[in-house]
């Protein structure tokens, strides 16, 4: 069959009679095609950071945030549209929110996870956690975007189990530097967020 819409991407709930749902796969390739996010678990604590290709020069700098604070104990990164993470932090906000309205307690991140990007935080009993939804719904732990591979094989080189927050947020960095492709790609902004238990 063709992989043109023709019809069958006007929505994200009509399947193509090839059983294909269009909208999910745009939106995966707008993942594919925005900056990287990573994201690294370390024994103290969470790091999350991102890529954030600058799309005008007329913008101003540190506009257009792709990491969110959820809530105290939880960050949000977002690759993809920019409306799309927008419109995922405010709803992990708001679950958040009634979470802790309904249960008196924080929100538990696999429970975040299951109801939503990639997310990273502390749970009540100290164990980090770290997912990346996508948009199919699915949710994982570990990250793809457009510097998948190259990230990946270094971040599979640090020994996070061991390392400081305090350490990975210098190789997180290092890492999104290093994906970047000064050629091909559009200067960016470098945004790190750190979760550490308490």
């Amino acid at each position: 069959m063709t992989s043109i819409g023709t019809g069958y991407d006007l929505s994200a709930s009509t399947y193509s009679p090839d059983g294909r749902i269009f909208q999910v796969e745009y939106a995966n390739k707008a993942v594919e095609n925005s900056g990287t996010v990573i994201g690294l678990k370390c024994k103290d604590g969470v790091i999350l950071a991102v890529e954030k290709l600058v799309q005008s020069k007329l913008l101003v700098p540190g506009s257009n945030k792709r990491l969110r604070t959820v809530d105290l104990h939880v960050g949000l990164a977002t690759a993809g549209l920019l409306a799309d993470g927008r419109q995922l932090g405010h709803r992990a906000t708001s679950e958040a929110a009634s979470y802790k309205q309904n249960y008196n307690d924080p929100i538990p991140i696999q429970k975040l996870a299951d109801r939503l990007a990639l997310i990273a935080g502390i749970d009540k009993d100290g164990t980090s956690n770290l997912f990346c939804l996508e948009p199919s719904g699915v949710f994982w732990r570990l990250c793809d975007s457009k510097g998948r591979t190259l990230a990946r094989t270094e971040i599979e080189k640090l020994k996070l189990e061991s390392m400081s927050a305090r350490e990975a947020v210098e190789h997180a960095a290092r890492i999104i530097h290093m994906v970047h492709d000064e050629v091909k790609d559009k200067d960016f902004e470098l945004e790190i967020s750190w979760i550490f238990k308490i």
